[in-house]
């Protein structure tokens, strides 16, 4: 068994989905419709989440990122899971569609910054202004801004058992290119319902109870 782990970022290491608490905190009227239509996926990802930072004005910058420092909590265990995968020799990865600005302060002595795939974001106009540098390859047409189906293939080899962790709908199409999903909330209830390779998860100390036990049936 040679495994690969591919993690999302909000509301799978933090507690809440920043992006979510942001708009809450800062937002003015409007955005609720564009993120419900993400998630009913009526609309795309990268246009979603990308029109709701357009309401943002770029001088919040300093007190979003303060907010979410304040405010997002690293789900227990995730140190000693990042410990844990750095000894057992599997490469980890996170893929998130979050933004840069909030992800790297949250990030910081835990992870190498070329081993997080993000969005990033630009606060050099008016209005705060996304750019997707890891878009979809010729495989996805979903306009993913951040598209983990992509990154996965572009990183992992065939021979790799390819592990997914995450909790939210922007998950799924990685969670069908996997060979096993670690999954908590929306993710969790796809996963059932479409009788993907999966088992639950609260916290890391959960993932890596479940991973040693994906290891010792592979090997």
């Amino acid at each position: 068994m040679k495994p690969i782990i591919f993690c999302d970022f909000d509301g799978t290491i933090t507690n809440s989905d920043n992006i979510i608490a942001i708009m809450k905190k800062f937002a003015p009227l409007g955005w609720e419709e564009l993120k419900d239509g993400v998630l009913q996926q009526k609309i795309s990802i990268s246009t979603g989440v990308g029109k709701m930072f357009s309401l943002l004005d770029s001088s919040l910058k300093d007190d979003i990122i303060q907010f979410v420092k304040d405010t997002a909590g690293i789900r227990p265990g995730f140190n000693e899971f990042v410990d844990f995968t750095k000894q057992a020799n599997i490469p980890l990865y996170i893929v998130s569609g979050g933004m840069d600005f909030f992800i790297e302060p949250l990030l910081n002595d835990i992870l190498p910054s070329d081993c997080v795939y993000c969005n990033r974001a630009y606060f050099n106009q008016e209005k705060i202004l996304i750019e997707w540098p890891h878009t979809c390859d010729n495989q996805c047409n979903n306009d993913c801004g951040c598209c983990k189906p992509s990154i996965m293939r572009e990183i992992s080899e065939a021979d790799e058992y390819k592990i997914v962790i995450g909790d939210s709908v922007t998950d799924f199409e990685a969670a069908k290119q996997a060979d096993f999903v670690i999954a908590r909330d929306i993710l969790l209830e796809r996963c059932r319902t479409e009788e993907i390779p999966h088992q639950g998860f609260e916290t890391f100390y959960d993932v890596m109870h479940i991973l040693k036990q994906q290891m010792e049936v592979k090997a």
